[in-house]
C-alpha cells in the first residue's frame, strides 16, 4: 500500500510540474510599447512630474491599476512638442508639470469598476462634491475608452519658477472641494488655475466664464502656448490636451507605466 501511496504521489507531483512549465500555465507577458513611445525625461529633463496615480491622491483614493512607476511616457511626437513648449515657457518664469500622460487600458478599467460602485465614495468631498456618482458616465466624467491610452495625450499645468515642494497626501487627511480658493484646497505648487487637477465640475471648463483675473490669464497661457505647438485642448478640461495628429489615432495600449517597456527608446 506505501509503495502505491508513493508511487501516486510521485505521479501528481510530477503532474503539476508538467502543468507549472506549459505555456497555458505560465504569466501572461505584458503587452510592449512601440519604438514610437518614449519616457518624457529623456526627451525634457526640466518639465516637472507629478504622476498623480501612482499614488492615493486620486479620485478613487488609491494608486490606479498600471500605474507601476511614476514616469511620464509619451509617443515621440507628443514629447518633442511637450519640449518646444517648455522652452517658451522658462524663457517666460514658468516649467510646465504633468499629472498624468500615457494611461494603460487596464485604468481606464479600474476607473470604470469604480464609477459602477456607488457605495465607494470616500473621495467625493475633493473631487466630485456637486455631482452625483451615479451620473459620471453620463455626464462625461468617466468613459471606457480614453485618448490617454493611444499616448498623445497629456494632463498638465504650470508651476512658476523657482518651483516650491509639494507635501505628499496623507491618506483620509480632511478633504476640501476641488474648486474652493487655492489656499484652501489641497496645497499643489502649481499657479492656480481656478479649480484643482481632475475636479469633476464644470468650473473645470476650459473657458467657463465664471472663471476671471488671473485664473483665466493662467488658463490662457497655458492653451495658448500648446495650441502653438500642435496640441488641442478638451474644452471641459483646462489641464487636458491632445498633441495632433497622432501616431496611433484607434490604438488603445495596455503596457504597463514603467521605465522598463520604454527603455532604450
Amino acid at each position: 500500500m506505501r509503495t502505491a501511496l508513493r508511487a501516486l504521489a510521485a505521479t501528481a507531483a510530477a503532474l503539476l510540474a508538467v502543468t507549472a512549465l506549459s505555456p497555458a500555465a505560465q504569466a501572461r507577458p505584458e503587452p510592449e510599447a512601440p519604438e514610437e513611445f518614449v519616457a518624457l525625461r529623456s526627451v525634457d529633463p526640466t518639465i516637472i512630474q507629478e504622476m498623480r496615480y501612482t499614488t492615493a491622491h486620486t479620485f478613487l483614493g488609491e494608486r490606479v491599476d498600471g500605474y507601476r512607476q511614476p514616469v511620464c511616457i509619451l509617443t515621440r511626437p507628443a514629447a518633442r512638442a511637450l519640449h518646444l513648449a517648455q522652452k517658451r515657457l522658462l524663457r517666460q518664469g514658468y516649467s510646465l508639470k504633468v499629472y498624468d500622460c500615457y494611461r494603460p487600458q487596464r485604468a481606464v478599467d479600474h476607473f470604470v469598476r469604480w464609477a459602477k460602485d456607488l457605495d465607494d465614495q470616500s473621495m467625493k468631498g475633493e473631487f466630485y462634491p456637486r455631482v452625483d456618482k451615479d451620473r459620471l458616465f453620463e455626464d462625461g466624467y468617466i468613459a471606457e475608452k480614453s485618448g490617454h491610452s493611444r499616448g498623445s495625450t497629456v494632463d498638465l499645468t504650470l508651476v512658476r519658477l523657482p518651483a516650491l515642494p509639494t507635501r505628499p497626501y496623507r491618506p483620509g487627511e480632511r478633504l476640501a472641494p476641488c474648486f474652493a480658493p487655492k489656499d484652501e484646497r489641497f496645497p499643489d505648487n502649481s499657479v492656480d488655475m481656478g479649480t484643482g487637477y481632475d475636479c469633476f465640475d464644470t468650473l473645470s471648463h476650459t473657458d467657463d466664464p465664471r472663471i476671471q483675473g488671473p485664473q483665466r490669464a493662467n488658463r490662457q497661457l497655458l492653451k495658448r502656448t500648446l495650441t502653438e505647438v500642435g496640441f488641442v485642448n478638451l474644452p471641459e478640461e483646462w489641464w487636458h490636451f491632445t498633441f495632433r495628429p497622432e501616431p496611433f489615432p484607434d490604438t488603445y495600449f495596455d503596457f504597463p507605466v514603467h521605465r522598463r517597456p520604454v527603455a532604450g527608446h
